[in-house]
């Protein structure tokens, strides 16, 4: 089994970020530094950062399966490097088993995140074919035009990331004061660029006061206050 699986089967992390902390030497094999796809059986000696993570000629059985929803609060951390300031999601949750997140949501924004220790729910969701919606619901600091609306809906061009984004659903509540509905408004995402929503709007002139997700697929975030999280099944994302 090469390394990445490995380590994501044993919840340790996702494949990607296996393939990052390999790249970044931090993962050794009896020893030595890992090498990107490498196979192992399992029962070698295998160090993170420093700590042993399997060893001794024993192998490490399979976790129990986690998959948390979490409101993440505005102020804390999606990463969980070094190099990282501040508390991160996993000193917030505290939870017995080694989780990691899906995805992530920069540190001035908040609501919904899922957190797993299994690996395989992470490829299925990044490679099921359905459209993977993320629900925001943003508040600006200027007073929102329809033209401003209907530019963010057709896609925008990031000239930092050199592409347009995807076009998207954007829709004002109509049910709120309309003294918040001037500056709020809901966009859904079936894509996951660095901070694009900031940079949608910093790009149309518009500077983002708080953004918050509060839907990924069919799951939402009712129910949750920040900080708090629930174990949760699979299918309640739409998944088999």
């Amino acid at each position: 089994m090469r390394i990445n699986k490995w380590l994501s089967a044993m919840g340790i992390c996702s494949r990607r970020e296996a393939d990052r902390l390999i790249a970044e030497g931090k993962i050794k094999i009896n020893g030595k530094l890992a090498s990107l796809g490498q196979e192992i059986s399992g029962e070698e000696e295998i160090e993170l950062d420093g700590k042993h993570i399997s060893g001794e000629g024993e192998k490490r059985e399979k976790p129990k399966e986690v998959l948390l929803a979490y409101y993440k609060p505005r102020g804390v951390i999606c990463t969980t490097g070094e190099k990282d300031r501040g508390k991160n999601v996993i000193e917030d949750i505290q939870y017995p088993e080694r989780i990691y997140p899906i995805g992530r949501l920069d540190k001035d924004s908040e609501g919904l995140l899922l957190l797993t220790n299994q690996g395989e729910l992470v490829n299925q969701i990044n490679k099921s074919r359905s459209e993977k919606e993320k629900e925001y619901i943003v508040t600006v600091e200027e007073d929102i035009t329809k033209h401003f609306l209907r530019e963010m809906s057709e896609g925008v061009y990031l000239k930092e990331l050199e592409r347009t984004t995807k076009p998207c659903i954007v829709f004002q509540e109509e049910n709120i004061p309309v003294t918040q509905r001037k500056r709020q408004f809901h966009i859904i995402l079936t894509e996951g660029l660095n901070r694009q929503i900031r940079r949608m709007c910093a790009t149309l002139g518009y500077t983002v006061k708080r953004l918050k997700r509060v839907r990924i697929m069919n799951l939402t975030v009712d129910g949750l206050k920040p900080g708090e999280y629930r174990e949760i099944r699979k299918e309640e994302l739409g998944l088999k």
